[in-house]
Order: C-alpha cells, then structure tokens, then sequence
C-alpha cells in the first residue's frame, strides 16, 4: 500500500519503535466479522457455520463474512460488522429501558448493536446528518428488527433544541480522517493530508458541544473514531476535559491487543490511559479510538414535558378514531399480544413510537418507532419491517415455506399448494420470519417489498 510521506513521517515519530511493525500492518489483509441478533429466536446456523473464530471481545460476534444474499442476513439475524467497531457497542453498553442516542449513526452497525442489548425497551435514537445514508440507516434497522428505535435526519445543532438534557447515555462515533480504515478502503488515502486530522477536529468539537447539551446530569457519553490521529482521539478527550470539568473518564475492560490511550500524545493527562486504542499490529481488526465519559454532575428528577391543554405531543401526525379501530382490529386478530401504546400517523404510515419519546413536532424524523403498516381505503395492509420484528410464535397465521420457496417469494412471485385459512399470514423459513401473504384460494399473494426483490 503506498501511503502519504507525511503520514509515514508523523507516525514514525509518534510510534517510535513500533512505527515498522505499524506500518507494515498496511499490508495485510483487513478482518471481516459479523455480529448475532439475540431479538431473534434461534442462531443463525448457516453464517455460524462460516466463521473462522468467535470475537472474545464481543458477546455476539464472530470473525469471518456473511454472505449478503443469504437466509440470515435477509431477514436481519446477523450483521456484517467490522472486528474492531464491534468493540464500540460493547463499551457502550446500553442497558434495557434507558433513553439512548446514537448521534452520527449510518450505516447502522453500531446502532443495531446498541438495539440488540437494549431489548427493545427504552428508546433508542439514531441520528444521521445526510439523508441517503440516513435512508441506509432506517433500512438496517427495520431488517435488525428493532422496535424502539426512532431514526431521524438532522444536524446535531438541531437536534439538541429538541433533546436537552434528554439521554442517559450518547455515542459519538465520529466522522473523521478515517486512517484507521486505509486498509479496508484504501480510496480513503487520497483525501487524506496533513491538515485533514484538524479540520475533522474542528468539526468534531462542533459535534460533542451538541451532544454535551443533550446528555443527562450523571449520564455517559461514549467517543470514538477509526482513526489513529491523537489530534482527533486523546486531544479530543484532553479538550472535553477541560471544557466541561464535570466529566471524567472511565475505564474501558481491555481484552488481548487492545492498547491503553496515549497521554503522552496530548497533555499528559494519565487518566487519558483509561482511553483504549486498537492498533492493527496488535488487534485483529482495523484501527479504532474509544473513550468513555462520564458526567458526574447529580442526576436530577426527570421533569416531563407536558403538552399544552388541548395539545397532544403527537399533534399533527394522530389518527382518526376510525383509522386506529381497524389498525387496533387488524392488531388484535393477528398480533394479539402486541399492545401498542402510542400510535401515530405520517401520511398514511401507521407506526408505533417508543412511549418515552418526546414530541416529534418540528423534527425531521424518518422511522418514528416500528413501522405497523400502511392505511387503505377501508384497509390496513401490514410493513415488511412488522413482519421481521415479530417471533412466530406471536402470531396468529403463520405459513412455513421451504428454501426454494423463500426465493421465488423473494423475486416477487405467488406461492400455490397451500390451502391454509383465508386473509393475511406471516411467512416462515427455517424460523425466519420473512414477510407477509395474503392468502386466497390456497395461493399465497405476494408482499414483498418491491425495492427489495431480486
């Protein structure tokens, strides 16, 4: 790999007698891993069959590659993940019922992590800036499964007007000069140039001054980047430090060839040491920073916001009573232990939203909960995002499907020789919930999203 003199030049200096071995690194191959879903109801035995190592530093994840195509990832119960960012969800750790945000969050990896331990109770936002990448965002979530999960597109500066002092923990993962990447998507060295780390920070501080707004007094703000830059990672740390002197830096638990933070490459700080560094010559994985903070001003009793009289938080996106009787009836006969408790409408999408989410009035939100379906004349017609967070076992109708039969489902096709009850049923492969038929005359009408078909 040929990197840039000055980048060659910068870390010979930094790393000293380690810069050779470092530098080498670049030219070995890059790690692939995926991550298990546990909102799922089994092991997905066909990827697991596939990996070359368990990753002992993360509870569900794996060495080795997925195949896109296949059985487990349609249907979202693994997701292919870089060794090395899978750390961040761990360090994260999220527990069920607290209010989350994952700040800078496509493609999704870290916040399918984040869903996956919060047990879908509590909420769980996921913010993304630009709106493609947000759209990937949603899409990966909806396949994970995830049903407290609120996706929104908004810059940072906006979306603290909406959330102060709001969340028990916040995950920055930020944009950055991506050095730790080189490997992986060698594009990436051609932006790179001496000023870069410094510009990123720039906009970083930008980035964490917004997130200090919308952390709770006693809450946990996680930072990390895939970059190896001490300008992003501990004079990052060293500037928060100093702007807000009620944070502190916690331990993060290390594993086998996972470094300590360098004080040394910012003030001096020991307590930077608690900060850790995954280094590709010494970790299987890629390279990443990661810190965690903690506030310790004193939690204050939650004070919730009430919605002026007459005014509900939902306004502007309700139901009639009309329109939440059929999709209540429609509930109720197919999923009748699914209670939900705050429903909405955007356009004639129906969701479900997580009950501690504040109002979404004047905010720009993509997937405001767990998307239930679409309102029809008359009708309610389930999601495909429905059908994947769901268990068989929770549904009324369910039809199993053999592997052959999930594929021409999958291209779009009708399915015969099934002469089950009449009306809407949940389809099945090998205990994979894949999406919905309606089933007339013994044939199964096909549901499956037409962006997805293949």
């Amino acid at each position: 790999m040929q990197l840039p003199t000055a980048f060659i030049e910068k870390y010979q200096k930094l790393l000293g007698e380690e810069a050779p071995a470092f530098l080498a690194s670049f030219d070995q191959a890059s790690y692939s891993g995926f991550r298990i879903n546990p909102l799922k109801p089994g092991l997905p035995v066909a990827s697991l069959e596939q990996a070359t190592a368990k990753a002992p530093h993360v509870k569900t994840g794996y060495y080795g590659k997925v195949n896109g195509n296949s059985l487990d990832h349609v249907t979202g119960w693994v997701y292919s993940q870089e060794p090395s960012a899978m750390t961040v969800g761990e360090v994260v750790a999220p527990q069920p019922g607290e209010k989350v945000l994952d700040l800078c969050a496509a493609p999704g990896g870290k916040s399918t992590h984040l869903a996956a331990q919060m047990q879908n109770q509590g909420l769980l936002v996921a913010n993304e800036i630009f709106r493609k990448r947000a759209n990937i965002l949603a899409e990966n979530l909806e396949r994970w499964g995830a049903q407290n999960v609120v996706v929104t597109n908004e810059s940072p500066d906006q979306l603290e007007k909406h959330f102060p002092q709001f969340f028990d923990r916040i995950l920055v993962d930020a944009p950055c000069s991506g050095e730790g990447m080189f490997r992986k998507e060698p594009a990436g060295i051609e932006y790179w140039n001496p000023d870069y780390p410094a510009e990123c920070a720039n906009r970083q501080r930008k980035i964490l001054a917004s997130a200090m707004v919308m952390l709770k007094p006693g809450g946990t703000l996680i930072y990390s980047t895939c970059t190896f830059a001490p300008e992003e990672d501990e004079q990052m740390i060293a500037w928060l430090l100093k702007e807000y002197p009620d944070l502190a830096v916690a331990p993060i638990k290390k594993t086998a060839g996972m470094d300590d933070g360098r004080p040394e490459w910012a003030d001096g700080n020991p307590e930077l040491k608690k900060a850790c560094r995954l280094f590709p010559h010494h970790f299987k994985g890629e390279g990443h920073f990661i810190a965690r903070l903690v506030d310790q001003r004193s939690s204050q009793p939650e004070k919730k916001k009430k919605a002026k009289k007459g005014q509900s938080l939902d306004r502007n996106f309700q139901l009639s009573k009309d329109e939440k009787n059929l999709v209540n009836d429609w509930l109720n006969t197919m999923i009748p232990d699914l209670k939900v408790k705050r429903m909405v409408k955007f356009g004639s999408q129906v969701y479900a939203v997580p009950s501690v989410m504040s109002s979404l009035v004047d905010l720009n939100v993509l997937r405001p909960g767990l998307h239930l379906g679409t309102l029809k004349k008359k009708r309610f017609e389930p999601a495909h995002a429905l059908a994947l967070a769901l268990h068989a076992s929770e549904v009324t109708r369910v039809v199993t499907i053999t592997e052959d039969e999930w594929h021409s489902y999958t291209h779009g096709e009708t399915l015969s020789g099934h002469s089950e009850e009449k009306g809407w049923t949940l389809l099945n492969c090998q205990g994979h919930s894949i999406g919905w038929g309606k089933v007339v005359n013994g044939t199964i009408k096909n549901f499956y999203p037409k962006g997805l078909r293949n």
